[in-house]
């Protein structure tokens, strides 16, 4: 049974990554086109076919920095995202503290999350824990707006039964708000799986010894810029991978919510 509906998820997951799959295999060759018909130089921008060249020959140095930051992301995307529900939720359990709260975290926006890097380093080193902390500060902000979002837009009507029915407090929001507010959820999740690769390679720019940041810094100071292209489109690879992992499994829990489409619009 399980087995059945993981092979499900591959397969619908597989059919999703087929357009964008063919869309990268159509810019990849107008890419080498461009490369061929105005000759420019390889240390400048190096033909797909050398890049690819670069990534099965430096594969071995590539998948271990690729397996670092894949680490970060994931680690820095279940803080993030745990940090920004458990903060909804609690703005929606009490409006005094949401009073409080709401505008810290919009002027906490103002400050560019780039700029914390340095800060991150210089507190937590140049390990793990500075690039998870900003993948997760960069992924807070989307998860709780969007979650928080959600929650306050929840059908009066359904509040009004749920309370006739003697559902108050924590029940009320997790029975009630919170399957209401999923949709919102999941389109703070969908950013957020698009925006944690950023807070993490840029970690690493600032201080790392490790990873696919550090990799393509230390390849563009020494001039392999097909190696540093290789590393870029793996990245872009986990990015999308993870983005459309995150898209599928939205659509397969909120398979309740009815989608329009283009065909409704006209």
């Amino acid at each position: 049974m399980h087995g059945s509906l993981f092979f499900r998820y591959m397969r619908a997951l597989g059919w999703m990554l087929f357009r964008p799959t063919v869309t990268l295999a159509g810019l990849l060759l107008a890419w080498q086109a461009l490369v061929s018909l105005t000759g420019i130089e390889s240390f400048l921008l190096p033909g797909p076919a050398d890049v690819y060249a670069a990534l099965i020959q430096r594969g071995n140095i590539i998948l271990p920095h690729a397996g670092v930051t894949l680490t970060e992301i994931v680690v820095g995307l279940l803080l993030g995202v745990s940090l920004g529900v458990s903060t909804a939720l609690v703005m929606a359990l009490s409006g005094e503290v949401r009073r409080w709260l709401m505008p810290v975290l919009v002027v906490s926006q103002a400050i560019p999350v780039f700029a914390l890097a340095p800060i991150l380093v210089l507190w937590l080193g140049y390990g793990l824990a500075s690039k998870v902390a900003m993948a997760a500060l960069i992924i807070f902000f989307p998860v709780t707006a969007a979650f928080h979002d959600g929650l306050r837009r929840t059908d009066r009507a359904w509040i009004d039964s749920a309370r006739t029915l003697g559902c108050h407090g924590w029940r009320l929001i997790w029975r009630v708000r919170v399957p209401a507010a999923l949709p919102g959820l999941a389109a703070g999740l969908r950013i957020a799986a698009a925006v944690a690769p950023i807070g993490a390679v840029v970690g690493e720019w600032v201080g790392s010894s490790a990873g696919l940041g550090y990799l393509m810094l230390h390849a563009n100071a020494r001039l392999q810029i097909d190696l540093m292209f290789a590393a870029l489109l793996v990245l872009a690879a986990m990015a999308i991978t993870l983005y459309f992992t995150i898209d599928l499994a939205s659509r397969r829990i909120l398979h309740w919510q009815p989608e329009t489409d283009h065909s409704d619009l006209r």
